[in-house]
């Protein structure tokens, strides 16, 4: 046998070895396969919240007073929305600031207790008996938001507080035109939180307003 052959028989038997310790290592798990990670858990679906829920949390904090009384509210009366009350709440509060400041109660006095209608009356026939003209525009509601909420379950009434920020020109004029209060060419900021207060779970859906502030 030739030396050629000798060695193309020898460096034939080196590489068979290489390639069985290769398959060796590469085979197992102490070779260079990474270890395989432990199957995780499949991640836990949180329940959403039921709709009443979310819509109470959507404006009051959970666990609070007002949250509570709010939920309570909603299980005397379902169909009781908070997004569609502070809606309905803002419309009220442009109406009767408006009414207000104009001195002409009679479209919203079904939605005024009557001790604030008797203070804003009080107000008015001032203004009246002083000879006061008033000059109004309301621009617009700035802010409503929840100020706070309580129910009675024994009497099943409930109370909502609302916060505004309203813009309007209001001015009010003496008889001889001089402005006393306000002026006609600037805006101003008018901030409040009034209260609402329904009995829930009765027909009649109308709030009144029974407390300003």
């Amino acid at each position: 046998m030739s030396n050629s052959l000798i060695q193309i028989v020898v460096l034939a038997a080196i590489a068979l070895f290489l390639i069985m310790r290769l398959r060796n290592v590469l085979g197992t798990r102490d070779g260079f396969e990474p270890p395989r990670q432990p199957a995780q858990p499949a991640p836990r679906r949180v329940a959403a919240a039921a709709p009443a829920e979310s819509d109470v949390l959507d404006h009051a904090e959970p666990g609070s007073h007002t949250a509570a009384a709010l939920a309570a509210m909603q299980r005397v009366e379902p169909s009781f929305s908070v997004g569609s009350f502070l809606s309905g709440a803002r419309q009220a509060y442009e109406m009767i600031l408006t009414a207000f400041e104009k001195g002409d109660l009679s479209e919203v006095r079904p939605f005024l207790a009557e001790p604030v209608a008797a203070a804003f009356d009080s107000v008015i026939a001032d203004r009246k008996a002083r000879g006061i003209a008033s000059e109004v525009q309301y621009i617009g509601t700035r802010e409503t938001s929840l100020d706070g909420a309580a129910f009675d379950p024994q009497t099943g009434m409930g109370e909502v507080s609302v916060r505004f920020v309203g813009e309007l020109i209001a001015a009010h004029r003496d008889p001889d035109g001089n402005i006393v209060d306000g002026d006609p060419k600037t805006s101003r900021k008018q901030r409040d939180v009034w209260t609402f207060a329904r009995r829930m779970g009765q027909s009649d859906p109308n709030w009144q307003l029974v407390a300003t502030a």
